[in-house]
């Protein structure tokens, strides 16, 4: 599996920028906040561990390189936006805000900031990448880092709130059991009706 380099980095690295790589996880998901991380590392940094797509390494290999994250980066920021944000405004929108949010509190550095996909409209100083988390090191260690901290708050936090729903197992993404559970149970607080309304069927209770 080839691994992300600081390519992307080094175009800002030999002008002495910062760059801060930022990525979500959630952002399919049925249930739960979408989560946005931000992690800078030194300038020229050396790293002496691997980061990978965190779709693509195993919940256990995610939380030991998740470790070295935090270990290493000199800044690493996450923030959250619930499924009534996500309702009110949309999933896009509540990523893009997120994402704001992480880059306002870092205006004082005025680091560049790499993002994974290819949609950023905020005013900040931006670079999109499609498949950055697969490309970029930053990027696929905020990627690490944003899925590593939702599986955790689904698991210690929506579970044990809904224990009903099996969020410790499918952490709020459609699966078969997952939408099983919905219809037996009625939605939770934790589940976006904006996204519900898409696959359940429109004769279910509570959209009548």
């Amino acid at each position: 599996m080839p691994s992300p380099s600081f390519d992307f980095e080094k175009q800002f690295w030999k002008k002495n920028i910062l760059v801060v790589g930022i990525d979500e996880a959630g952002r399919g998901a049925l249930a739960g906040p979408v989560v946005v991380a931000g992690v800078i590392f030194p300038l020229n940094f050396k790293p002496n561990f691997q980061v990978f797509d965190s779709k693509e390494i195993s919940p256990k290999k995610r939380e030991e390189i998740y470790q070295h994250i935090i270990s290493n980066s000199v800044y690493c920021s996450i923030k959250m936006k619930f499924p009534d944000y996500i309702d009110k405004t949309n999933i896009l929108r509540a990523t893009i805000d997120a994402m704001n949010e992480i880059l306002l509190e870092l205006i004082e550095l005025q680091p560049f900031a790499l993002i994974d996909g290819n949609r950023y409209d905020g005013k900040f100083p931006a670079k999109t990448i499609i498949d950055g988390d697969a490309k970029c090191f930053s990027i696929a260690a905020a990627s690490i880092v944003a899925k590593v901290h939702r599986d955790l708050w689904m698991c210690d936090i929506a579970h044990k709130l809904y224990p009903q729903y099996g969020f410790d197992r499918h952490k709020g993404y459609g699966t078969k059991q997952h939408i099983e559970n919905i219809l037996k149970y009625n939605p939770s607080p934790l589940h976006r009706i904006s996204f519900l309304k898409k696959i359940i069927n429109k004769q279910y209770e509570i959209f009548k």
